[in-house]
């Protein structure tokens, strides 16, 4: 009977450790989420200091996968 009473103590110690380590974990994350200075890029400021909210230009890449489609049927005929 003693091993049976081992490992479920050391189950419940296990499972109160998760416990306790992740609420520990949320609240440490969320106080440096608090704390923390947001800092943004020098190129988002004009020559005052305030933040351009219009001329901030964003880029997207998009993959042209419509000319390897264009090859597997040129292979295929």
């Amino acid at each position: 009977m003693e091993p049976a009473y081992v490992t479920a103590f050391f189950s419940m110690l296990t499972l109160l450790f998760f416990m306790v380590g992740g609420v520990i974990g949320w609240l440490a994350y969320r106080h440096a989420l608090e704390t923390r200075t947001p800092y943004l890029h020098p190129e988002f400021f004009d020559e005052n200091g305030q933040i351009i909210p219009d001329e901030v230009v964003s880029v997207r890449f998009e993959n042209n996968y419509d000319e390897y489609d264009d090859d597997d049927e040129e292979d295929d005929e």
